[in-house]
């Protein structure tokens, strides 16, 4: 069983803030501490902050640059759906996934790891603005296929009710810096 942070924890929130955010909270209840505790004890109060913010850096550092992702999303959005979906396709496999190529208009590809079967629709890629009836579809297929998980991918915008309906069905999109990262590993 994998435990999952809940998206709006003090410590899930700090991993997506800036590293130091994390640390200047570890220093300030340390010195807070040190007024009630032995120095030795006051550290270990402020730790877990500081390895937030450890982790928080480590991913930061890691994470493509601003130009990296604007030309990464560009050369994907003039790729052909062949070198898209090839291209993709591999990067879910040095992830460590097993992948089937699906030929439904709902989904693209069946990813299997861990037991957990993912959904993964990518054909609409290029679209500039992305609405909710392709998420449908896919959380449809999903449902239909008894899925675990699904998986939208877009290199463009995605409407404020498309992210509403994939965040109330838990449809992960996979867009931006994420997509870019993902990508950029070939």
């Amino acid at each position: 069983m994998k435990l999952k942070m809940h998206e709006n924890s003090l410590f899930a929130i700090l991993l997506r803030s800036p590293w130091w955010i994390s640390v200047a909270i570890a220093a300030g209840i340390v010195i807070v501490a040190r007024f009630f505790l032995p120095d030795a004890y006051a550290f270990f109060v402020g730790l877990p902050f500081f390895v937030i913010g450890v982790m928080a850096g480590w991913k930061q550092l890691r994470a493509p640059s601003a130009s990296r992702v604007a030309e990464t999303l560009e050369s994907v959005r003039a790729m052909s759906w062949a070198d898209f979906s090839g291209a993709a396709e591999a990067a879910f496999r040095r992830d460590g996934y097993a992948v089937t190529r699906l030929d439904g208009r709902d989904a693209d590809f069946e990813l299997v790891k861990a037991g957990r079967t993912t959904l993964v629709s990518c054909k609409r890629w290029k679209a500039a603005r992305t609405g909710v009836e392709p998420l449908r579809d896919l959380d449809s297929a999903r449902r239909a296929r008894e899925a675990n998980d699904a998986i939208y991918v877009a290199a463009g915008e995605v409407s404020a009710n498309a992210a509403t309906f994939a965040a109330e069905n838990k449809i992960r999109l996979l867009q931006g810096s994420e997509l870019a990262g993902l990508l950029a590993k070939r």
